[in-house]
């Protein structure tokens, strides 16, 4: 009985001094160096998801119409609205502020990617979307919209 007590009270503190180890969030309204857009990254379930939630140009100026995904590798989702789109899924905190294990679809080429978001400092993140290893890939500075 002892021994569960004082293993009982490492595992305390060990999941005490983890979470204290996650000082900086992700949650919140982002953009990226073009500011062609705005990103609200939010909880879904147990994880970070991402989704656009305005454009600096929102409507395609051949059709005057709203944006949508035409470079979608499915023809079925080529007519989905982009505001509003969930382009990023499946984020999962793994160390020194940063979630790992994403998903990343652009919507410009119709191509997803693996990534990663890296909290620099409280109003700046790193987000890289990489093929196989995170060391090959492309990253952004991505900062807090306030």
């Amino acid at each position: 009985m002892k021994h569960f007590i004082i293993l009982s009270i490492a595992l305390l503190f060990g999941l005490i001094g983890s979470a204290s180890a996650q000082t900086l969030s992700p949650l919140g309204v982002w953009t990226n160096a073009d500011k062609k857009a705005t990103f609200e990254i939010y909880k879904c379930g147990d994880k970070l998801c991402g989704k656009i939630v305005s454009l600096a140009t929102p409507n395609d100026p051949k059709t005057g119409k709203p944006k949508v995904d035409t470079m979608n590798p499915n023809p079925k989702q080529r007519t989905r609205p982009r505001l509003g789109m969930v382009f990023m899924s499946g984020f999962e905190y793994d160390e020194d502020n940063k979630w790992d294990d994403g998903k990343i679809y652009d919507p410009e080429s119709g191509k997803t990617y693996s990534c990663y978001m890296k909290m620099e400092n409280a109003n700046t993140m790193e987000v890289k979307g990489y093929i196989g290893f995170s060391l090959i890939g492309k990253s952004q500075i991505w900062t807090r919209v306030k």
